[in-house]
């Protein structure tokens, strides 16, 4: 009798174990949505290099060719952050809809011009109405010209509006930016404009408060990955030509890279500004602040 309460004691022990061990070894999961910009190189580098997985958590990525489509997904519930801007940011939020940036990425926003119109002072611009786009095109063209903001979200139509003139120049980012290049469009790149970046790694208010820790590991491989093409910017070349499979081969060494930077969230004078110029484009005032957008913890 004895031993038979001894075996059943060790099974029930050794049961009790594997059951902890199942629980330790489930990884962590996210869900993240991307566009098909520069700024996604690191990301689909952690992932390419087993950066996620070396830590324990399980990423899963989907790139949308689409934002409205992105929005639906995060608004769904359908994925847990997105890559975005801070103007979406805002405007997010002031919506009354729970998201809240957690890194900057880098991205990179040239103009592209008509050859027929490269000297043109008088000019219309495509770019898209409540964006970062919109309020790059004044800080690139500021009082130089003499220009008619025409807004077109679709990428690819603003893309065919410059290349037939029905705009004279247009915001395009990289690398579709260079796609154009390629196709005989003449590409302006301003630097230093803007001092910090636009572009941003939001989550969820529920992914946050459900999923702190997986965050924090995500922006741990970001850092990691963003290491490796500091020392070797191919890298990020190569890992964007071999995710985004609309990118023609010989587009390759066109693309203009941004410097990749550590995970870092901007200021808040730079926050401050971009609420009230929102706020201005759409004749509202935003009593919004940047604490109230931005989850500072995953980037100390």
């Amino acid at each position: 009798m004895r031993e038979k309460l001894i075996t059943i004691a060790l099974v029930m022990i050794s049961a009790a174990a594997l059951f902890a061990n199942g629980v330790k070894e489930q990884p962590k999961s996210l869900k993240v949505g991307l566009m098909p910009a520069v700024d996604i190189a690191p990301i689909l580098l952690a992932e390419k290099n087993g950066y996620f997985e070396e830590l324990g958590l399980d990423v899963e990525i989907q790139i949308y060719t689409d934002a409205q489509n992105r929005q639906t997904a995060l608004q769904t519930n359908s994925i847990d952050g997105a890559m975005t801007d801070i103007v979406a940011l805002i405007t997010n939020n002031a919506e009354g809809f729970d998201l809240k940036g957690v890194f900057s990425t880098d991205g990179m926003f040239p103009l592209l011009v008509n050859p027929k119109h490269v000297d043109d002072k008088d000019i219309k611009v495509g770019t898209m109405e409540i964006s970062v786009s919109n309020y790059l095109v004044e800080q690139y063209l500021g009082d130089d010209y003499n220009y008619e903001k025409v807004y077109i979200n679709s990428i690819p139509t603003r893309l065919q509006a410059i290349a037939t003139g029905d705009v004279e120049r247009g915001l395009i980012p990289e690398p579709v930016a260079s796609i154009g290049e390629m196709n005989g469009l003449v590409k302006v790149v301003y630097d230093g404009i803007p001092g910090e970046s636009l572009d941003i790694m939001a989550f969820t208010g529920k992914a946050i408060s459900e999923k702190a820790d997986s965050i924090e590991l995500f922006t741990e491989a970001y850092k990691n990955a963003v290491a490796d093409i500091q020392k070797d910017p191919s890298l990020a070349r190569d890992v964007l030509m071999e995710s985004i499979s609309t990118l023609p081969p010989q587009v390759r060494d066109k693309i203009t890279l941004p410097e990749y930077k550590d995970a870092t969230l901007p200021s808040d004078a730079f926050i401050n500004e971009l609420i009230d110029w929102t706020g201005n484009l759409v004749g509202k005032t935003y009593e919004i602040t940047p604490d109230e957008i931005l989850d500072r913890r995953f980037v100390k």
